[in-house]
């Protein structure tokens, strides 16, 4: 089946070349085009989409209230988009519900791996620059919040929580644990299900907010 997608941004020229590059591929259909983040919200009510493609600032309503609509009214997976590979607005986004983030610049296959990776169920937190996001502004504070399920989780399950916040994927959380990938596949679903969670990138922001993983420290699993 074809990826639907939505393409997001206030500057047409970026919203054409995107929907040039992704409608090019034969797996990805682009199903709507918006400019501001209210157009956005009333397009993807309209549409039903797997991935969001999302950029953060525009005007009237922006990508972060936009990202945190749509993720509350549909199972729709959103990838923030933003020129900036620090951009304090990210995280906001993330905390919105967003499954990760794009810089504009990237080449176009990374584009097309990233919307099949996100459709897939999966999140993007491979970039570093996603990780020192994550460590910035989520307990950049200090300040520690309890999480629903956390103290649910099985010592395994909270080890593949901590690797998986150190961006390893599934294969090679199996190699550091010596397990099979099936079995680390597993454990992630669970751990989703038990923190209520929608992906992997929403799983890591509860392991900064509990102190599971502390800002400015790898991430160890013992």
């Amino acid at each position: 089946m074809s990826i639907r997608v939505g393409v997001v941004d206030d500057q047409l020229l970026v919203r054409s070349g995107f929907t040039m590059i992704l409608g090019s591929e034969h797996d990805i259909t682009v199903v709507f085009e918006a400019g501001d983040g209210q157009d956005a919200i009333e397009q993807a009510r309209r549409h039903r989409s797997d991935v969001v493609l999302m950029d953060i600032r525009m005007p009237g309503v922006d990508g972060i209230e936009a990202t945190r609509v749509i993720t509350s009214e549909s199972d729709a997976r959103v990838l923030i988009l933003t020129t900036f590979d620090l951009d304090e607005y990210v995280y906001a986004a993330v905390r919105a519900g967003a499954s990760g983030f794009l810089l504009k610049d990237t080449p176009p296959d990374d584009l097309v791996h990233a919307v099949r990776v996100v459709a897939g169920g999966d999140a993007l937190l491979a970039p570093s620059v996603t990780r020192r996001l994550i460590e910035e502004f989520v307990a950049g504070s200090g300040e520690l919040t309890p999480h629903r399920g956390m103290d649910e989780l099985t010592e395994r399950e909270r080890e593949v929580l901590v690797l998986m916040a150190n961006g390893m994927s599934n294969a090679e959380i199996a190699g550091e644990l010596f397990l099979g990938e099936t079995t680390v596949k597993t454990h992630v679903s669970r751990i989703l299900l038990k923190l209520e969670v929608r992906d992997r990138v929403q799983a890591v922001v509860a392991a900064y907010d509990t102190g599971l993983v502390r800002p400015g420290r790898a991430p160890r699993t013992g």
